[in-house]
Parts: C-alpha cells; sequence; structure tokens
C-alpha cells in the first residue's frame, strides 16, 4: 500500500474532518472567558499539572462522543473516566492515541497487508476478503492501555501526553490468529522477532516512522491477533481502521493500528520506536514477560501491563449522604492473569475490606467491582481501592518512577464528604 505523505495529504483528511467536528463551538470558545469556563468543564484527574487545564478540551473528533484532547497533531484524546463504569468502553468514546501526525483515510478496496521478512519461507500479501475467509475467525475481550497511562500523575513531572486515568480502553476484537497466518506463510527457525508497520507515517522525513516489533512467540501465541471488528463494529478510523494489531495484556505501543505489513525477522529490529523509545529501568519492575531479543543491561522495553484500579462513579470531594449507603464502583485489570481480589478502605487505608468482583469477560478485560458503604456520620472518608491478580501482584502505595511515566499504578484515594 502507498504511504500518503504528500504535503496536500498531509494537511487535508484530518484536519478537514476536525475542522468540520470544531468549527462550530470555535466561535464560542474563542474568548478567555469561555476558554477558561470550558477548561473548568474538562473532567480532568486530580493530581494532573496545572497547566493541562489551559490546552485541555472536551471535543468530538468525528464518530467520536467528546473526549478530553490533549493534543491534536497528533490527535491524542483521554477518555473521561466515568465511560468506564460498564466493562466494555463504547467505539465512541475509546481513547485515541497517535505518535506520527500522517493519518491517512485508508481505504478499504485498497488495503493489503503484506506478510514477508527474511525468516519467513513464502511471502504473501492478503486484502480484507482473503483474510476474513481464509482463517478461522476468533474474539478476543481486551484492555488497551497507552504506556503512558497516568503519566500526569508522575512526581517529579516528567515529558510527554499528560494523560490522566482514561489512556485506556475495553473491546471485545474480532479478527484472525498472527499464528495462523504465519503459519501459512511458513516461520524458519531462525526467526526472532515479528516487526510491523502501520499506514500512518511522519510529517517530516527526520522523523522515525512508527515501526514496532514483539518476540516471536508472544506474536504466535493465540491471543494475538489481527483485529478488524470492535465491539460488533468495523474498526473505528481513530482506532486502526480497516485493521490493527491486538496483543492482549501488553501496553497499547504493540497494538499497531491501521496495519499493513508483518514481518518475520531473524535479528532485533533498531530504529528509535525499539532502541530509545518505550523502554523502563532493567529490573525495575516484577515483570514475567520480557523481551530479552531487545533487553540491555540499563533498559528493557516496557511489555505487560502492571495490575491496576480506578474508581469510575465518585469523585474527589464528592458529597454523600450520611446514614445512607453509597455504592463505589470501579474497574481493575493487569497484563492477563486475571483479577483475583479488589480491597476497598473508608479510612485511607487503615483497614480493608474485600469489594464485589463483578461480571469475568475474561482474563485480558477490565473486572468490574462494586463495594457498599454507609457513612456513619458527617465527615470526610478517605476511600481507596487495591486490586491484586492471581499471581499475587498488588498495587503499590508509591510511584515507582521512571523517566517516562510508565507503569503508575498507585492506589487511588478519593476523599468523599458526608453530610
Amino acid at each position: 500500500m502507498t504511504r500518503h505523505k504528500s504535503t496536500t495529504e498531509r494537511d487535508s483528511n484530518l484536519d478537514r474532518r476536525s475542522f468540520l467536528a470544531t468549527a462550530a463551538g470555535a466561535a464560542i470558545a474563542g474568548s478567555p472567558l469561555a476558554r477558561s469556563a470550558l477548561a473548568a468543564e474538562v473532567p480532568l484527574t486530580p493530581g494532573t499539572p496545572a497547566g493541562v487545564a489551559s490546552y485541555a478540551m472536551l471535543e468530538a473528533l468525528p464518530g467520536k462522543k467528546p473526549l478530553i484532547r490533549l493534543s491534536n497533531r497528533p490527535p491524542n484524546y483521554e477518555t473521561p473516566v466515568s465511560f468506564f463504569n460498564e466493562p466494555i468502553t463504547p467505539n465512541d468514546a475509546f481513547f485515541v492515541r497517535y505518535h506520527l501526525s500522517d493519518i491517512p483515510e485508508v481505504k478499504l478496496a485498497e488495503w493489503k497487508l503484506k506478510i514477508g521478512g527474511d525468516s519467513v519461507e513464502r511471502p504473501a500479501e492478503y486484502d480484507m476478503a482473503a483474510l476474513k475467509n481464509g482463517f478461522e475467525q476468533v474474539e478476543v475481550v481486551a484492555v488497551c492501555q497507552c504506556s503512558g497511562n497516568r503519566r500526569g500523575l508522575s512526581a517529579p513531572h516528567v515529558q510527554g501526553v499528560e494523560w490522566g486515568y482514561g489512556a485506556m480502553g475495553n473491546a471485545r476484537w474480532k479478527g484472525v490468529r498472527v499464528k495462523d497466518v504465519l503459519a501459512k506463510a511458513g516461520v524458519k527457525k531462525e526467526a526472532l522477532e515479528v516487526a510491523f508497520d502501520g499506514a500512518d507515517g511522519p510529517v517530516v522525513d527526520k522523523t522515525p516512522d512508527f515501526k514496532k516489533s514483539i518476540p516471536t512467540w508472544k506474536a504466535l501465541d493465540e491471543n494475538t491477533i489481527i483485529a478488524f471488528e470492535m465491539n460488533g463494529q468495523p474498526l473505528p478510523h481513530f482506532n486502526g481502521f480497516p485493521a490493527r494489531l491486538i496483543v492482549p495484556g501488553w501496553t497499547g505501543t504493540y497494538w499497531m493500528k491501521h496495519i499493513i505489513s508483518l514481518d518475520v525477522i531473524s535479528k532485533p529490529l533498531g530504529g528509535f520506536w525499539m532502541a530509545t523509545a518505550y523502554r523502563i529501568p532493567t529490573g525495575k519492575f516484577p515483570l514475567v514477560d520480557r523481551f530479552m531479543s531487545q533487553e540491555t543491561t540499563a533498559n528493557t522495553p516496557i511489555t505487560e501491563m502492571v495490575v491496576n484500579s480506578v474508581m469510575t462513579n465518585v469523585r474527589d470531594g464528592q458529597k454523600v449522604k450520611a446514614g445512607q449507603a453509597t455504592v463505589v464502583k470501579g474497574i481493575a485489570w493487569d497484563g492477563g492473569y486475571g483479577i483475583q481480589s479488589v480491597e476497598v478502605s473508608t479510612d485511607a487505608g487503615k483497614s480493608w475490606r474485600l469489594a464485589e468482583l463483578g461480571q469475568d469477560l475474561g482474563r485480558f478485560s477490565f473486572r468490574p467491582w462494586s463495594y457498599r458503604f454507609t457513612p456513619p456520620k458527617a465527615g470526610t472518608y478517605g476511600v481507596m481501592a487495591k486490586a491484586t491478580n492471581k499471581i499475587g501482584a498488588t498495587q503499590t502505595f508509591v510511584l515507582n518512577f521512571n523517566p517516562a511515566g510508565y507503569h503508575n499504578n498507585v492506589v487511588q484515594l478519593v476523599n468523599l464528604v458526608a453530610a
């Protein structure tokens, strides 16, 4: 497939669509007073840098409900936490994350997926019909979470998109197994990694194209798929239409949108997005899945998500009634080991009780939970939630700081005020 990198194309589709979607509100929002009022209405996560409120806005991309816009070139839009009250995140509320600003409108009739690399025996090419008809279609419910989710809560401050809690979403993905596609192409014994590329690209040649890889063993996992449906519908444009890679349990940096190629290779993939970006200090986090062909003594690629939780129906400073039952809801998730329990404290961590777990949609999914408590008298109640997974990993109370702001799973505190 030919990339869309000309000046005209770079400036056309996304900018025109964004303009049409927001022009009506631009005149209203233009004055400083109006901008201030809009900023106050943006549901930013408490603890994000104060400056974020000066530019964050609620804005609806084409096909999306109003999301928290943190940048528009490239588009980075966060999902408000209220959309996580249900375990499946609606397509039109799913967060948007791009590294590069040249995002083409991929036409399904022109789309092709190329299979190649020095460790493939029979290079191949598939259009969507051949992909759907040539392989068994499967579904997996899985969380897609930006590696930098909660980066905005890092202290001290770190550079990058200042995400709060909402750079993530949970969906039912339908597609075909990567291992089935590669089996038909034939994988040589010396295969080390599977590299992949998408149709989006950099605006200027000096910006490195966003190319990634995963270990061959992860590519051949039965849950790693090439998805063309999301919650029963074709993938939205801003979530990877017409096909994207789904790597359940691992952070979203590997979930390549608008995928156009899979290359099985015998040597580690180089380039900025592998050798420099998306890396954490070696030994800093208790990870099980390690990307050994890319690991050094100093750092290692980020891989699986750490166990985490968030409250979804209450906010800090919210008023409740003393003597009346209050139900706190939330979600928990991890890298695919499954949630064992969620504990809730209403006294800022002095004592803990088990929450009730909700529907289990699979080990890669959000797991809803709820906890009912009755404030006995007026006062402030520090509500905290702590998730533990089935291999015994739990959330931390102190930030495990790293320069890129990854893997923030500090236990959340929400103060509810009873009167």
